[in-house]
């Protein structure tokens, strides 16, 4: 067939393939065009890059796992670190969301138990007592306990996030307690960074 070029721009009798390769570019192809025609292997696409999504974006992730078990001291402090992570904000608007896994084990002492705090660098953001508590009951246990926080640090600086355990007891402090952290698993603290 023939190639006609008529007087409206358009061109016919071309089959498919028959312009040499390189002679489309990015100022060729109409703007509009349908993702349906986007085949074989694409480039990678930042997430930074992404438009149209006015909130919400992850803008990193960092995972943190502790090394191993932490023994409490025989007191009700709660000082000891179980896992620790750093995360530095790229956006004084952006939110952290901390995902926080913990294990413990307990026996001993007088109405025995277990507490948690987390804290933003030396900010305390929640603060949970009595895990583990069973009453009088002494003996050898072992449990997990997992939780979410959404935070708004307000900083572009590097901020450290402290999951931090201690003995605790649902009465008066007495006798020898054994509580640990990351007793059964290792804890770990998840950190996402969500923009405004």
């Amino acid at each position: 067939m023939a190639i006609v070029i008529n007087g409206s721009g358009t061109v016919t009798g071309l089959s498919v393939g028959g312009l040499p390769d390189g002679t489309v570019d990015n100022d060729t192809v109409a703007s509009g065009l349908a993702s349906s025609k986007l085949t074989g292997a694409l480039p990678a696409i930042s997430g930074a890059a992404l438009t149209g999504i006015v909130t919400g974006k992850v803008l990193q992730v960092k995972h943190y796992e502790s090394s191993g078990a932490v023994t409490f001291p025989q007191d009700t402090s709660i000082t000891t670190t179980m896992v620790s992570g750093a995360i530095t904000p790229s956006a004084t608007t952006s939110k952290i969301l901390v995902l926080q896994f913990m294990s413990f084990g307990l026996n001993g002492g007088n109405y025995p138990a277990c507490s948690a705090k987390l804290f933003r660098d030396s900010t305390e953001i929640w603060q949970k007592i009595h895990l583990g508590y069973m009453d009088v009951n002494s003996f050898d246990r072992r449990f997990d306990f997992s939780r979410a926080n959404y935070d708004s640090p307000n900083t572009t600086s590097e901020i450290t996030y402290y999951l931090k355990g201690g003995n605790g007891t649902g009465s008066g402090f007495s006798g020898t307690y054994g509580g640990a952290g990351n007793k059964t698993s290792p804890g770990t603290l998840t950190l996402i960074e969500i923009g405004a």
